[in-house]
């Protein structure tokens, strides 16, 4: 890391230290987060059930949830040098813009033969993006944005994938009944399966605080890394096959997961021995001074039909007329024809990453977190976001300090950096799947958000927050950009 990036993140992060100090200072509190269990007394319709003795949430044959979230983020005017310059359509708009994005979904879960699980999710959106999606790297104000979604309410299916348990010995422990979690008994040492569809985001790179953007915070660089192009559909979500190995503390787990035909589009490529994103994750559980901590290596390879950055600028050098506006086939409809563009690079490549993901209970009520990512950042993004190298980090703290035991307050911090591949070829006027201005004059992309959830009922929350982007899509020729949410999400 070069001094300028490490001064950076000082000046930056420096005013999160005493919000920390003072949180941490507090005593023991009930456990935040959402790997915490649902409160026995929250109102939903399993707990109903076991209440009436209907149903024994500890050993499940099924459970059914559902949640309904709906966020408006609306963002502020600000100033730009140039916005989609000479033909180039990626530019976040600088005038003021209200996006929203509402969702409903059912979480059914069912046990089928001995340690065999299976569950189907289905759900509807409703979305309006800032600038149909378009200007910002890394940091996309309301995770629940999808790269082909509308204002008029679509239902599809998110997961359907059918889990299969083989316990080993060791301690037992209890699953709690959770959304695609059945209630029961398991090893300490076990071998899990999964095949079907799903997000590889629901077995990797889980973090207690940073994860669950309906209750927690609202920006996408909150739910992984942003350096993270892990294989998926435009909604996040794939076919493939996921394995883990638990052996007490420690956990192994490997998933191959199909990409899209195109980038960033909902048609997958099924050819799983040929084109496909693969990844490993090793986790371990440990305790530090008596509290809870978790620490994640996470490495992914995918192999795909991709465009590199040199060669869409090598190819314009040598043909002119190999130019953004004359592409025939798959692009983002620039009609810059000075710019190099993907559609005359794209051929197999690879690409990799490797990050690291780290949480920390200080309390039972206040932790910390941190996730960093290296990718090559030599190739277009492909099902994810433009990053090419991440850092986030940050706190989240439950509400019993402030005698509000279902509210939840957290603050947090991301970067985002592009390589130098990357930065020459948006420089000439190339763009990629989510951003190109048309030039750059290259810099770190920068966010700083801060949230607060207020528990109206046990299940029901309210939630304000206040995001600030500084460099939006690694131009210093634009922003900072200002952004104001709000979210209702509920349980059930």
């Amino acid at each position: 890391m070069t001094a300028r990036i490490a001064y950076n993140l000082a000046r930056h992060a420096a005013w999160l230290l005493p919000v920390w100090l003072c949180l941490a200072s507090a005593s023991a509190f009930a456990q935040v987060g959402m790997a915490a269990p649902r409160a026995d007394e929250q109102f939903d319709f399993m707990n109903l059930l076991d209440q009436h003795g209907l149903h024994e949430m500890d050993d499940e044959r099924w459970n059914a949830y559902g949640q309904f979230t709906y966020a408006s983020v609306w963002k502020a005017p600000f100033a730009a040098k140039y916005t989609n310059l000479n033909g180039s359509n990626n530019s976040l708009s600088p005038d003021a813009e209200r996006s929203y994005a509402g969702t409903l979904t059912a979480f059914l879960g069912v046990r089928l033969w001995h340690g065999a699980e299976a569950y189907f999710v289905p759900e509807v959106i409703s979305e309006r993006a800032l600038s149909n999606l378009r200007g910002l790297g890394g940091a996309v104000q309301i995770w629940e944005l999808q790269k082909t979604g509308t204002e008029t309410p679509q239902i599809y299916r998110s997961r359907a994938y059918i889990k299969q348990i083989f316990n080993l010995g060791g301690e037992r422990s209890q699953l709690t009944s959770d959304p695609m979690q059945i209630g029961r008994i398991v090893d300490a040492r076990r071998i899990v399966l999964v095949v079907g569809n799903f997000s590889v985001l629901d077995f990797m790179d889980k973090n207690t605080f940073a994860g669950d953007l309906r209750r927690q915070f609202f920006n996408m660089a909150f739910m992984t890394h942003t350096a993270y192009d892990f294989a998926s559909d435009a909604r996040g979500y794939s076919w493939g096959g996921l394995a883990e190995f638990y052996w007490d503390d420690w956990t192994l787990r490997f998933a191959r997961m199909a990409p899209p035909d195109h980038p960033n589009q909902l048609e997958l490529d099924l050819r799983l021995g040929t084109y496909y994103g693969d990844q490993v994750e090793l986790e371990h559980r440990h305790q530090l001074w008596g509290k809870d901590g978790v620490v994640r290596l996470l490495a992914y390879h995918n192999h795909l039909i991709t465009g590199r950055f040199d060669d869409a600028v090598a190819a314009i050098q040598a043909d002119p007329t190999k130019n953004a506006a004359a592409c025939t086939s798959f692009n983002y409809g620039s009609a810059n024809a000075g710019a190099p563009d993907l559609c005359w690079a794209r051929k197999p490549d690879d690409k990799y990453g490797i990050g690291i993901n780290i949480e920390q209970h200080l309390t039972d009520d206040i932790g910390l977190f941190l996730r960093g990512m290296v990718s090559d950042g030599q190739t277009e993004v492909y099902a994810y976001t433009s990053t090419d190298r991440s850092l986030s980090f940050g706190m989240l703290a439950g509400g019993t300090l402030w005698h509000r035991s279902n509210d939840t307050f957290g603050v947090g911090g991301n970067f985002g950096w592009i390589s130098d591949a990357h930065a020459n070829y948006l420089r000439l006027g190339g763009v990629d799947g989510f951003i190109g201005d048309g030039s750059l004059q290259k810099a770190s992309e920068e966010l700083f958000e801060v949230f607060y959830s207020y528990g109206l009922l046990s299940d029901v929350w309210l939630s304000v927050d206040y995001q600030l982007i500084v460099n939006p899509a690694f131009n210093a020729d634009r922003g900072p950009v200002n952004l104001f949410g709000l979210r209702g999400h509920a349980e059930f």
